[in-house]
């Protein structure tokens, strides 16, 4: 293995950031971890991770790239009861996105496999592991207050450091650092402190707020592992209900464009009644509450341009939601940290000359794909501000084609689900089997008269010819 550095520095114990350390303990001779929190020795929520205790999904692209940096760990966190959806059974889902319910009968060999942990024990297994290792070092309840830097400021040095406890400062030589402090990141404050500009940023304003509650289910009232009812043009609303260990589930209530979420348990119940089907509303009226009522809200997906600065010091990366914060109805932001990760090992086996531009150039192309995905799915909504050039236009046009097939056509539904999940390019989509599968699906579509989807007092409409899509 490369050797790059005698020290290298993370700053936030996040999921990114743990990731990024299990990949620097194999160059690095010592890693330092820096935490404004005291972490938990069980897996519990914690402050410096509100989301926690919001509903949340692992994608499949996650659980694999987690697995290669640390072999078990799938195996482990069904051990310690988190559910598995592996047996491409449609049955076990009902989704909707777009208007669009995904097949709901037969299976298929391709669909990607979904491990669902709860976020506390998803950290937390991830975290022990990471402290397990020798040359790694935790500098817990300490706040990152700004960079140190060569004469010549073309080098980041190390980081400053201040002791929540009794305010000491210290600054941690190192030969690389990396920003994984999510997304109140102060990276580009401390460039400009050390002369360089900020970085631009794409921004849409989504202006998300959750309603979340984490419940106890009765054994076999609930047989779907997940329920996903997304937004549509007319309806910024969604709902959400997932597994997770020991017959636990997250309830999810969310709303975009500055509508209010459901402010109490029976608004929840109501507000669920509307979206969700029939029987996963009888038995919501039955199950254990286990945690609080929560809030959160999102005011936009923001990604910070490092990768199109003229200049930046050397010996400075950042990743996670520090460099781009998703729109979280879409599940990818640790997935896109954990290619992060992968991209950060593969240049770091490279070598560290020009590491930052290297970095930054991939990281881009890994942004890109789940950025335009996220961003062109809220773009479809009216009620979200923002410019729709003709080329999303254009994805937006046929993606509703594809949602169209996987309505039907379990083997387009498989291959759908692969690219949500990370596991395939887009592209995928564009083979000449599966483009005749989506146009024989839309042919049916237009001769048909879709069922009402279940439970929700609503009909889905297919689009019947392009004049039918905005």
């Amino acid at each position: 293995m490369t050797r790059c550095g005698n020290h290298a520095v993370v700053l936030g114990a996040s999921m990114g950031g743990l990731m990024a350390a299990r990949v620097l303990a194999d160059f690095y001779d010592r890693v330092t971890v820096v935490e404004r929190d005291n972490l938990p020795v069980d897996p519990v929520n914690r402050r410096g991770v509100p989301q926690g205790r919001l509903i949340h999904t692992c994608l499949a692209r996650l659980m694999r790239e987690l697995d290669d940096m640390f072999p078990g760990l799938r195996a482990d966190l069904l051990a310690a009861g988190a559910t598995s959806l592996a047996d491409g059974d449609f049955s076990k889902l009902f989704l909707s996105i777009g208007g669009h319910q995904l097949v709901r009968s037969g299976s298929t060999s391709d669909a990607p496999d979904m491990v669902s942990p709860s976020r506390p024990v998803l950290e937390w297994s991830v975290r022990r592991r990471v402290q397990a290792i020798d040359n790694v070092t935790f500098l817990e309840a300490h706040d990152v207050v700004g960079l140190t830097a060569t004469a010549g400021r073309d080098r980041v040095t190390g980081a400053q450091v201040v002791d929540r406890s009794d305010g000491e400062e210290t600054t941690l030589p190192a030969d690389l650092v990396i920003d994984a402090t999510g997304r109140g990141s102060r990276t580009p404050v401390f460039l400009e402190q050390l002369g360089y500009d900020r970085p631009r940023e794409d921004e849409v304003t989504v202006q998300l707020a959750y309603a979340c509650q984490l419940v106890r289910v009765a054994p076999g009232a609930i047989k779907e592992h997940m329920v996903a009812v997304f937004p549509e043009p007319g309806r910024p609303r969604m709902f959400g209900l997932i597994e997770y260990e020991n017959n636990t589930y997250m309830i999810g209530a969310g709303t975009m464009a500055g509508i209010e979420p459901p402010r109490n348990r029976p608004e929840l119940l109501s507000y669920a009644a509307e979206l969700a089907p029939a029987h996963v509303n009888s038995a919501l009226r039955t199950v254990e509450p286990i945690g609080e009522f929560v809030h959160h809200r999102v005011p936009s997906s923001r990604w910070r341009r490092y990768d199109k600065m003229r200049l930046l010091p050397d010996g400075l990366l950042v990743v996670g939601d520090a460099l781009c914060s998703f729109n979280p109805i879409y599940g990818q932001g640790m997935t896109v940290a954990a290619i992060e990760a992968a991209i950060l090992r593969d240049c770091l086996r490279r070598g560290v000359r020009g590491l930052t531009r290297r970095f930054n150039r991939r990281a881009a192309k890994g942004v890109r794909v789940a950025w335009q995905t996220a961003v062109g799915s809220d773009l479809s909504l009216p009620e979200v501000p923002g410019p729709r050039p003709l080329s999303m236009r254009a994805s937006n046009l046929l993606l509703d084609r594809v949602l169209t097939a996987t309505e039907s056509d379990p083997v387009v539904a498989g291959q759908f689900l692969r690219v949500t999940a990370m596991i395939d390019p887009p592209s995928r989509l564009l083979r000449p089997s599966m483009l005749l599968r989506i146009m024989r699906a839309q042919h049916r579509a237009q001769t048909t008269i879709p069922p009402a989807t279940e439970g929700s007092g609503e009909t889905l409409v297919a689009p019947t010819s392009l004049g039918a899509i905005n």
